[in-house]
């Protein structure tokens, strides 16, 4: 039987894996100047730079503007990260000078209103910090652009609706950057459980690294802004506080104003495929409860649980466990018939047998999840593919990591209680306070 399920969903997802191989015709295409699809960036930090990087490395797209409130400096990721709208200007315009001296040059930008207004540009990379995204897609739906927006897709549950809804509303692609969705591998052991490979699924484990940065303390002390970086602009609607190093960069996503720490982070990825696996791509659960939490001392500049395990649960009866430890994303199903668990560590399984077959995250063309990820976007808006990940399934990923922090942060006071989440209507069901801190 379970030789019959292999067979079974390696066909399957080899389909999937063919349709995601876009490289080669991207790169001809691109060849032609009434073909090229035109991008912005709008954030040039850890992530974007990646990302641009990879758009150029396999000539997804062309870029004629890199937009950040950063002019450029060092202090990402890590320390000799050189990041910012002037070195990401460069870089593409010092790859287009080799490869297509004909292309524009691209521009820096420091207010992301000057990309939107430009129609010359058809979509755009929002890889900014959490609490940014909703505002900038929104603006970026009114105008008219198709948008790659980087997990979690929003900073908060009613943020999230009121993109997927603008998004709806102006026709445009939106996809969400959960490059697991485009990896083969992912693809492999999702489609795998949803085929019954493990029987009846029973539970899913997922883990989510502990923090990888550590801020100061109580009693830490304001930095003067540097030169060059708009703080005002980058704080956006959030709390209007003192700048410190700490705060921005890479290292925002451990305070809850920007971000929701590592649940949002890595928790994007390994519960997003969680749903995958259980077929519930717009799936919410029943019940959730935190079964532990750690925090930093009151007054230290980092706020968000270092540590964190929550439970939720089902209408179909699974029970999922999320919890910290030290890899940084992996996802473990369960069922009547053995497991499968994969992340990015590997991949291993019950019966060795069930992973005959098992692709590589790298494909023929040398193109990784995230090239890929890009690719179907590029591919989507040329009316040639459909997102593997579109704001709705996005939403509904991010949903379970900020229900998951509601009841992380009011773990000190309340304990394990156990929030009833009513999924049609939004709202928890026994908790008015915790609907409280659904917005924030």
């Amino acid at each position: 039987m379970s030789s019959l399920l292999n067979r079974r969903h390696l066909f399957i997802q080899g389909s999937t894996a063919a349709s995601l191989v876009v490289a080669p015709r991207l790169g001809q295409a691109m060849n032609a100047a009434n073909d090229r699809v035109r991008v912005a960036f709008i954030g040039t930090g850890n992530q974007g730079m990646g990302l641009l990087k990879r758009v150029l490395q396999h000539d997804l797209a062309q870029v004629v503007a890199a937009c950040d409130v950063n002019r450029g400096s060092y202090g990402y990721k890590k320390e000799e990260h050189f990041y910012g709208r002037e070195p990401a200007a460069e870089l593409v315009n010092q790859h287009y000078s080799k490869h297509h001296p004909d292309f524009e040059k691209c521009v820096a930008v420091n207010e992301h209103e000057r990309v939107l207004e430009r129609d010359d540009i058809d979509a755009v990379f929002i890889v900014v910090p959490d609490h940014s995204h909703r505002a900038i897609t929104l603006e970026a739906a009114d105008a008219g652009k198709h948008v790659y927006c980087e997990k979690p897709l929003s900073h908060s549950i009613a943020g999230g609706r009121s993109m997927v809804t603008a998004m709806q509303k102006s026709g445009r692609i939106g996809q969400t950057g959960s490059q697991e969705r485009s990896n083969p591998v992912s693809a492999f052991v999702c489609n795998a459980v949803k085929d019954g490979l493990v029987g009846d699924l029973r539970r899913i484990v997922t883990k989510v690294g502990f923090n990888n940065k550590v801020g100061p303390g109580p009693g830490w002390d304001p930095m003067p802004v540097p030169d060059g970086f708009d703080y005002q602009r980058w704080l956006g609607s959030a709390p209007k506080l003192p700048f410190h190093q700490d705060r921005c960069l890479y290292r925002f996503r451990f305070h809850y104003d920007y971000s929701g720490g590592q649940i949002t982070n890595f928790g994007a990825h390994c519960n997003d495929m969680a749903h995958w696996g259980m077929g519930l791509d717009q799936g919410a659960p029943e019940t959730i409860e935190c079964l532990d939490a750690k925090f930093l001392p009151e007054g230290s500049l980092f706020n968000t649980a270092t540590e964190t395990r929550f439970r939720a649960t089902y209408a179909n009866g699974v029970e999922l466990i999320c919890e910290s430890g030290p890899e940084s994303v992996q996802t473990r199903f369960e069922g009547t018939q053995g497991w499968i668990q994969t992340g990015y560590k590997g991949t291993t399984a019950s019966d060795p047998s069930w992973l005959e077959g098992l692709p590589t995250k790298i494909d023929e063309a040398g193109m990784d999840p995230h090239s890929r990820h890009m690719a179907n976007f590029i591919e989507s808006i040329r009316g040639n593919a459909t997102p593997q990940a579109p704001f709705e399934t996005g939403h509904h990923s991010a949903n379970l990591c900020h229900l998951a922090n509601v009841v992380i942060k009011r773990f000190p006071e309340h304990g394990r209680e156990k929030l009833m989440w009513d999924g049609s209507k939004g709202r928890f069901q026994n908790s008015e306070s915790a609907n409280q801190m659904l917005s924030i």
